[in-house]
């Protein structure tokens, strides 16, 4: 097993050197550097797991180092362990806003630097473990999202592009082939939009199109109408009827409509979807609250337990996949959350298992920007 690699920065020789004694009798592999600029520097070729570093230094000090390796992506995870001879509130208290681990005052006794050091690595860690586990968690969602999602409508158009090359097909076969070529088409380019812009979201690049695009906007109802509209040959085929209800007195605020209206739509697609195996209703209702403008959606479907609701809106969270097929990549929630967090609003839901949910979509109304 290698052994644990700490930087030492430290402009008083003889504190360096027997720091860098103390640490390689523990069996650390210890490099030294003589002020923040010298640390750096050392970076480049040798990738320690914590960093010793004194505050008060010559060319560069403590905290200009912290933030040198800290705005450097692939070394922003190294813990920090401050030493200082001042011992005052105003630096500790510096050092910790700042983001280190910890702190030792000199002269600190050699067994609190060995428990401070060890400490500190073990943390880090347990730190990478998680997030290396968290991360493989997440690529195994994203791969057996796309499996599933990006296979089946891809097995529509195969299947019934095979299908259509027989020249003697039945006008109404023909039709129904072209239909379930329509429809495998749609849906793959639907899980090819919502990556794409769940991409934006996280890469920033929907937060620019939203300073730029966002306008005046007071047609609440229309947008409601407008989705209702899109959604109803769905919802007919499933047996659920709309209703709505929007205050007419709802200030007109400053907002990305298409996002917004991205946004409530899927939310009634969802509805829609998991209003199964009986007539239900889907009811949106807009209406003033908070100092804010409020998007409820509420359906009769199947419900949520309680033990999903705190994660409902978190990419690639999906309920019950195997028995409720066809849900989608579990994309669309978290998509909501980020049209709604960009305009520095929130999201919620409540729910009761077999009698229905409701999701709200809550917007501060954005008056100083109308003036």
């Amino acid at each position: 097993m290698s052994r644990r690699r700490i930087l030492v920065v430290e402009d008083d020789e003889a504190m360096a050197g027997g720091i860098s004694d103390v640490l390689e009798l523990a069996g650390y592999e210890v490099q030294t550097a003589h002020n923040g600029r010298e640390g750096l520097a050392a970076l480049d070729g040798w990738r320690p797991d914590l960093i010793v570093s004194d505050i008060m230094m010559p060319e560069m000090d403590g905290y200009d180092l912290f933030k040198g390796v800290r705005a450097r992506p692939e070394l922003i995870s190294i813990p920090f362990i401050y030493l200082t001879a001042k011992g005052q509130k105003v630096d500790i208290r510096q050092g910790k806003t700042m983001g280190a681990e910890d702190y030792l005052v000199k002269a600190f006794d050699w067994e609190d630097l060995l428990v401070a050091v060890k400490s500190r690595l073990e943390r880090f860690q347990e730190i990478r473990t998680a997030s290396e586990t968290e991360i493989a968690t997440l690529k195994n969602r994203i791969l057996n999202t796309l499996s599933h999602e990006f296979r089946t409508p891809l097995t529509y158009i195969t299947g019934y592009a095979d299908l259509l090359q027989d020249k003697d097909l039945p006008p109404a076969d023909l039709q129904h082939f072209l239909k379930r070529l329509q429809s495998g088409s749609m849906r793959l380019s639907r899980l090819v939009e919502d990556f794409l812009f769940l991409i934006s979201l996280q890469a920033g690049e929907a937060e620019m199109a939203y300073r730029l695009q966002r306008d005046h906007f007071a047609g609440w109802a229309t947008l409601v109408e407008r989705v209702l509209a899109n959604h109803a040959d769905k919802a007919a085929a499933r047996h659920v009827t709309f209703s709505s209800q929007v205050d007419a007195s709802i200030p007109g605020t400053m907002l990305h409509a298409a996002f917004v209206e991205s946004a409530v739509s899927r939310l009634v697609d969802n509805a829609v979807k998991f209003t199964m195996n009986k007539p239900g209703r889907v009811h949106v209702e807009v209406s003033a609250r908070d100092d804010g403008v409020q998007i409820a959606v509420s359906d009769e479907g199947i419900g949520i337990t309680s033990e999903h609701l705190p994660t409902i809106f978190e990419p690639f969270h999906q309920i019950d996949r195997d028995a409720h097929e066809q849900q989608g990549a579990g994309v669309g929630l978290a998509i909501v959350k980020g049209i709604a967090e960009l305009h520095g609003g929130k999201v919620g839901a409540k729910s009761t298992p077999g009698v229905g949910s409701t999701f709200m979509i809550w917007l501060p109304l954005d008056l100083a920007a109308l003036d």
